[in-house]
């Protein structure tokens, strides 16, 4: 374990020092390392609660919340009380340039196959775009030190946990369908269509639990 976070680490700080470069169908790659202060999304840690009782909802949505008010963790042995909030551990950004890290605010020219772009199909109508995504680990509240003597908040600091430009199943529909079937449950008209139940609800207030793959009004097709 050790050693694997140390070639992360290792990992990370070649590509920090790789300049920016441009992209060989024209796509420029936009981006900036994440604001701690402007761009993350603060108000998303409510409802804070204390038991099941909200101290402060700023209208946000909850789950339920344990009822007993105190805890007890056993390694180590510490007593406390039952506080609910949503963490933010995870950051994530969408581009199409491949190994434009977004979020970091550099990219990479790689001569590796990835899509890349719009592209026009044989009509010369249709168009479509294909994106990459990049999964990041970013425990905020743990390395700004937002929150002291806070055990159960996810520890650690900022690293790269995905990118699908490294995953050949992310432009090969056919293969992820053989080794991830429940594909089929989501990608389908009726799953579709039912998205837009959830879009109307998310906008009037708050998405559908049960339509989560739906993400409110964010289910798209961009193939």
């Amino acid at each position: 374990m050790k050693c694997a976070e140390n070639l992360r680490a290792i990992v990370l700080a070649l590509l920090m020092l790789v300049p920016l470069s441009g992209s060989a169908d024209s796509l420029t790659c936009h981006g900036r390392f994440a604001n701690p202060l402007t761009d993350i999304c603060w108000r998303c840690l409510f409802p804070l609660t204390l038991r099941s009782v909200p101290i402060l909802a700023d209208g946000q949505e909850d789950i339920g919340n344990p009822d007993v008010p105190v805890c007890f963790c056993p390694n180590p042995p510490k007593l406390g009380l039952t506080v609910g909030f949503w963490e933010p551990v995870r950051m994530v950004d969408v581009t199409r340039v491949p190994f434009c890290m977004v979020g970091l605010g550099f990219g990479l020219d790689v001569p590796l196959p990835a899509p890349r772009g719009a592209q026009v199909m044989h009509d010369s109508q249709t168009r479509t775009s294909f994106y990459q995504v990049h999964w990041y680990v970013n425990p905020i509240l743990a390395w700004l030190e937002v929150v002291l003597d806070f055990p159960c908040l996810e520890p650690g600091g900022l690293d790269i946990a995905y990118v699908t430009e490294l995953d050949p199943l992310w432009s090969d529909d056919e293969l992820t369908a053989i080794l991830e079937p429940e594909a089929v449950l989501f990608a389908n008209p009726v799953a579709k269509a039912a998205c837009a139940a959830d879009c109307v609800a998310a906008t009037a207030g708050f998405p559908i639990p049960d339509l989560f793959w739906c993400a409110g009004c964010q289910a798209r097709s961009t193939r």
